[in-house]
Order: structure tokens, then sequence, then C-alpha cells
């Protein structure tokens, strides 16, 4: 049990991933390429493994062989029987990433073929996963596989919560074995700063230290810093030989450490440390960098400095997100800059700052990437976008020809919930990404040509760690998301058709999971439950499943379902307020419980039509969202909400009947942070022909105030009751925030959930 998490997910790899039949490939991530021949290679005691290459070479290469639980041995010769013989080539046929390798296993042994030691890295893990799932013997069977992004990566956030460099590492063996490339650490941000700079030793003494052991704790406190002598002290950072040591171990790994070092914004514990970089001088009440001081400017530069002396990354990760700009308004220093550089806005000063950070790193051969706002103000002619807002910084991006990494929050934030109900989920910041969205994102936008696809370089997930204290809870939130994650940056889109194939391969995974004592996410062993309306019959139509075809069992009560509860055989129409809740039954334990409240109005499962589009990022099942009986919670991710922006909420439903009504109910969900507000305006309008239309109410709401709460807001519009068949009910969503808002003048989203009629 004290074997290294290495050695752990070599076996929950190869139990995620095999070749179990002639005609089933089950490695993770599913290879380019993989056919079968008759008999198998026998690996035992006997079996030696043969590289002939350099030092650094055989390095790595023994890497990926140290912590199998089949015995390995080395010789310097080539054997021909019985062995595993390693060689770089300079081509393979079919093959054009440097990454790629090659496989054949025959019955006297094992050719790898690559065209760098990444490449024979990755086909040992892919050998591994055969040979240790068959317990040494491997079918006959030659693979060719390259990867279809060179940047495959994952974000960790060490200034929310400090990470040991142990707990790092662990996080390396992960990222190795499932063939990602790339860790970037957010090491800088207002809650530590977490690398020792010589030059500043402020940084590491009171900027890396806080009173409160949470982020939720200090978030809610003073936010305030304290000197590292300090008894109730909470945090750290890494020395520079801690960072040479990681960087060493993720090089024998094949993977690159990127260094992200924020600014202009989420700099409060910078600026608390070396107050006269800010635009009053005063410590804890600015997140923005002085951009017309020049001192900045040779801070910034200073601190890169010793950055790139300790990461040979290519990239160095500035940030450029969220900054407020507020100051810089009235700062004397930042608007002679903007005068003397003809600057018309504080964005241009963003931009200004970015590109001078740029030509710096230009110049010491290094490549600026940072996140999507750095486009703002135009961007730096050299830079790579990280889009994180969605995928429209990284179109534009590409379409500027610059490099772009997909990171998309609405796919890849492994900072989110992973189930709609959340009151059993360990607390997380938000959202709702469970693994089959994951597994169906698609990096490569469509409305790109193939020109500008190919600026689309890489694909990263991001676990932001505010409400993520422990190294068991980053194991739950990224176990198993990452299987998911990793087919998308590496294989072929063509082999992503088959998700419950996916699943039945990642279920494997979870006894080898609960034998190591790992935390991880069971989700997929859920039941799964789609209640959609049926607008022939009137009713809510369920279906429900699981991965492994457990049985299922329900009641309708509310009451916790067993084995002597229904049995769910082949469906379930509801056609009544219920409280559904379904359970999976299996010899080792229950599956948790779902839960959904139904309720029923004169609209549910009625015909509905929209007359203005639902947001495509937000739009789940659909216009029947708002007539299935079902409500959300604050959660908007969670596919009860559908989502306008830039246009109103207009729908039809049609009550196939002359029906008499006399009240409308509507939700709308608000999350001002997140650009979410409450509508501006409601309106009711019947109709006998679904031509002419009569409004019988009508209310209008005023912009929602910086004090206005974040909540679930309940609009009922009563009228003088009267008999149609068909209902128009338009929404206005806000089409230009209020002045207090960081997104002011820009439109807001709409959030609805249900259209209630009685």
């Amino acid at each position: 049990m004290k074997k290294s998490l290495l050695a752990l997910l070599s076996l929950v790899l190869l139990l995620a991933g095999s070749c179990t039949k002639k005609d089933e490939v089950a490695i993770t991530p599913l290879p380019l390429s993989c056919s079968f021949g008759n008999g198998a290679f026998e690996w035992n005691k006997d079996t030696r493994v043969s590289f002939e290459g350099n030092e650094d070479d055989w390095a790595i290469v023994k890497t990926a062989f140290t912590e199998t639980n089949l015995p390995v041995s080395y010789e310097a010769d080539n054997t021909k029987t019985n062995s595993i013989r390693l060689e770089l080539v300079d081509a393979i046929e079919e093959i054009s990433s440097p990454e790629g390798y090659s496989v054949h296993v025959g019955e006297d042994g094992v050719s790898i073929k690559a065209l760098s030691d990444a490449g024979l890295f990755y086909g040992v893990q892919s050998l591994i996963q055969l040979a240790e799932q068959g317990k040494g013997r491997v079918q006959c069977v030659d693979i060719v596989d390259e990867p279809r992004f060179p940047y495959r990566g994952i974000m960790l956030d060490v200034s929310r919560h400090f990470r040991s460099k142990e707990f790092v590492k662990k996080q390396i063996d992960l990222l190795s074995h499932y063939k990602f490339n790339r860790l970037h650490l957010h090491l800088t941000d207002a809650a530590g700063w977490r690398i020792a700079i010589d030059k500043y030793p402020r940084l590491t003494q009171l900027a890396a230290w806080r009173k409160g052991k949470t982020w939720k704790e200090w978030w809610n406190g003073d936010r305030g810093y304290c000197e590292e002598t300090d008894p109730e002290a909470q945090g750290g950072y890494y020395t520079k030989d801690d960072i040479r040591e990681m960087v060493e171990y993720a090089r024998l790994h094949c993977v690159t450490i990127i260094p992200e070092i924020e600014m202009p914004s989420h700099s409060e514990e910078v600026l608390t440390a070396y107050p006269e970089l800010s635009c009053t001088h005063e410590p804890g009440k600015q997140s923005d960098f002085c951009v017309g001081n020049e001192k900045t400017f040779e801070f910034l530069e200073n601190v890169l400095t010793e950055v790139m002396e300790l990461f040979p990354s290519e990239y160095i990760h500035i940030g450029g997100d969220e900054a407020s700009k507020a100051a810089w308004k009235s700062c004397p220093l930042c608007q002679k800059r903007m005068k003397e550089e003809g600057l018309k806005d504080v964005d241009e000063l963003q931009s200004y700052l970015i590109h001078r950070m740029e030509r710096f790193l230009n110049e010491h051969g290094r490549s600026l990437l940072g996140w999507d706002e750095i486009l703002q103000g135009g961007l730096a002619p050299n830079a790579t976008v990280m889009s994180w807002r969605g995928e429209s910084g990284g179109i534009e991006a590409a379409r500027q020809k610059h490099n772009v990494i997909m990171t998309p929050n609405t796919y890849l934030y492994f900072d989110y919930y992973q189930a709609k109900d959340t009151e059993t989920e360990p607390l997380a910041i938000g959202g709702y990404l469970p693994m089959e969205r994951v597994y169906s994102y698609e990096p490569m936008p469509q409305s790109l040509t193939p020109e500008e696809q190919k600026y689309i370089t890489g694909v990263q997930a991001n676990l932001w760690t505010e409400y993520i204290p422990t190294f068991a809870q980053a194991q739950y939130m990224v176990l198993p998301r990452m299987a998911a994650l990793c087919e998308t940056q590496w294989s072929a889109p063509d082999k992503k058709k088959d998700y419950e194939g996916f699943l039945k391969r990642t279920v494997r995974l979870m006894d080898i999971y609960k034998l190591k004592g790992w935390n991880y996410a069971t989700h997929i062993l859920d039941v799964k439950v789609n209640i959609a309306p049926n607008q022939e019959t009137g009713k809510l139509d369920v279906s429900a499943y699981t991965v492994d075809n457990a049985p299922i069992y329900y009641t309708l009560d509310g009451t916790e379902p067993t084995a002597a509860s229904l049995k769910y055989e082949d469906g379930l129409s509801i056609d009544q307020a219920c409280v559904l809740r379904m359970t999976a039954v299996r010899p080792e334990g229950n599956s948790r419980i779902t839960c959904d409240t139904i309720s029923f109005s004169k609209s549910t499962a009625k015909p509905i039509s929209m007359l203005q589009p639902i947001n495509k990022a937000y739009e789940f099942n659909g216009a029947p969202t708002l007539v299935d009986g079902m409500t959300g919670n604050r959660n908007y991710k969670t596919g009860h909400w559908i989502a306008f922006y830039k246009n109103d909420m207009e729908a039809v439903i049609d009550l196939k009947e002359a029906t008499e009504i006399s009240s409308m109910t509507l939700r709308a969900c608000v999350e001002k942070g997140d650009w979410i507000f409450d509508a501006r305006g409601i309106s009711v309008e019947v109709s006998d022909d679904n031509k002419a239309f009569k409004q019988v109410a009508s209310e209008s709401y005023p912009a929602m105030k910086e004090t206005d709460p974040n909540q679930i807001y309940v609009h009922t519009l009563n009228f003088t009751p009267v008999k149609t068949r068909y209902v128009k009910v338009k929404a206005l969503s806000e089409k230009s925030i209020p002045a207090w808002h960081g997104g002011k003048g820009n439109p807001g989203y709409l959030f609805v959930d249900e259209i209630i009629l009685n």
C-alpha cells in the first residue's frame, strides 16, 4: 500500500483500458489505430528491456518502467527474443507528431518505436496497460498512435490553497500516465504568493501567509496577510530548490511545468508587500498594478527573470484576467502614461502592459501565454490565448492568427460540481460539470476555417482551489473526469463517438480506486434519469439506466427507495405531481439516490415553440425545459435552466384546446458576478389561432442594483380569467448592464427554468 501514485496509476489505467478481446481496444486514451493478431507475448521474470540512446533519453525511458508491478530488468544489447526493444527512429508511417509511437507485440517480443523520448514514454504506458491487464500476457497487436493536440494540460491553483512539492509530484504522476504533457501552476493570486524571489523577500515573508486555515475563512474575514513568523500563519511557498526538483521530476515524466505570475490584477498580496507598486500606495486597497509607474515594470521584469531561470518552459503565463482598471482612470501616473502613449482607454492601457511584457519575454526566448482578457485593447503580436470565458476569445485569437489553448469553463473547470444534487457533494464554487459533458467537448470550433483551426493547439482543464483545501478533495474533483479529458486531448475525434463504451472502460477503475484508498467520484455508477415532456400524451416520460445494467428501484412519494421498492423496467410515465427517487442496487452497496421534484400545471408537457433563440452555451434540452414540470436550484448550469443573451425570451405554448388560465409564473436565476440578471419586463398574451394575440398582463422591472441579492426571482402575473389555446410569454433580458458592474454596458444573461400556467 506504500507504492507510489505512479505504480497505482499504471494499474488503474490498465483496468481503464486494455485490449481485452481481439476486437476491443480499451487503452486510455484510445490510440489512433490498433490491429490484432494471433498469439500473445508473455512478459515474465526473464523479459529484458533494451534501448540504445543517450543518457537523458534512457533516464526518461526508465522512468516509464519504474513502478510497474511486472518484472523489469535491462541489458545493453538488443535482445531478439523475450524482450521489449525500444528504438528512436526518424520516421513512422502515418505519424507526424514528435510524440507519436508504434508498438508491435509478437509472440517473441515487443518493439516500440518513436520519434522522441516522449513518444517512447507514451508507447511504454500503452504497453503497461495491456500487460498488467493480462497479468503479463499481451495479445499480439500493432498500435500506431499520436496525439491530436501538442498541448495537453491541467492547471493546478496552488495560490488559494498551497500544495506541497510532494502533492505536485503526485499530480505529475497522474498527468504522465494519462499522456498529458503540461502542468500549469497558478503560483500567484490574492490568496498567496507561492514562489521565492530573491530580489523581493517580502513576497515570501508576508505575501505568502494569511490567517484563516481555508480560503473561505480568509475571504470572509479581513483578507489580510501576516508575517511568516506569526503563530497563526497559514500558507507557504516553494523554494528555488523545490522548483528545480519539481521541474526535473516533471521532465522525466514528459511533463513541462508552466508558471503563472498574475498581472496586472489578482495582485493584492504583492501590493500589500510592496504598496508603492499600486496607484494609491496604500497596502491592501487595490488588486491592479499601477501601469503608469515605471517601478511596476522593473518589479515585473525582475520577477520574471528569476522565474525564467527556474522554468525552462517555452510559455510563461502572465494571467491578464479580470482586471478592474478602476484606479487607472484617476491615477495621475496612469493617465500620464495613456496620454504619452496615445491610448484611448484603460483597455488599451492594459494592452500596453501586456505588449511590454511580451517583448521582454520574447527577448529572453520565451512566449507569452495569457487568459482571453489579453485580447482587450489589442492582442500582443506573438501572444498565445487561453480561452476560458467560453470559446469566443479563442475563436477571435485564431482568426487573428494567434495560437490558442481551449479551456472553456463550461466544459473544463474541474472545480465545478459533478452532480445536480449539490447538498450531497463537497462544497464547490458552483457550476455543473458531469463527466459526460467533459467527454462531449469538441475543442475545434466549426466556425473557423481549416486554416484558422490550425491555431487551436491545445486543450486544458483547470482546478481552481478556493473550495478545495485538501488532497483528498482534489483527487475527488479530478478522478475520473481526467480520463474523459485525456481522450478529448489525445484521441482523434472519430474515436470519441461511443460514450457508453468509454464508461464501461472507466467503471473498471472504481475497484482499484477503492482498493488503494483513493477519494474519487462515483457519479457514473448512479442512475441516469431523463425526464422529457411527451407532447402527445401530456405526460412526462421517464427513462433510466445504469452503466453496468444494475437493477433500478424507485419511489414516487419522496421516500428512500430500496430493493423492496418498485422496480424500474422499461420506462415510466408521470401525469401528476410527485417526488421521484431512484437508486441502483448492487451487492457491494446501493448507489446514491436521485431526487426529482415534479409539479404539474396547465402548461406542463404541452407543445412549446421559441420565437427568439436560446443561447447555445446554455441550451441544454432546449424549449421543453420550460414545460417539463421541474424547477432548478441556484446552480444555473444543471440543465434545469436555459439562457438568453442579446435577445429576449419569447415562447408560445399550445394548450391543445381552449383552457381557462388566470396566472403565469416565471422564475429567473440571478448571479450578477456571472453577468446573469433578472428580467426587465414580462408580458403574457393569448390567442385562439396562434396569429392574433392579445396582451392580458405585463410588468416592468427596474435595472438591478449592486445591493440586490443573487437568488431565484419568482415573477407571478395574475389577470382576469381567460379561455384560450395559445399563450405567448415574453421576458425581456438586460440589454445594458448597469454602470456599477464590471461588465457595464454589455448585455446580461437571462436564465429561466419553467413557465407555469394556471
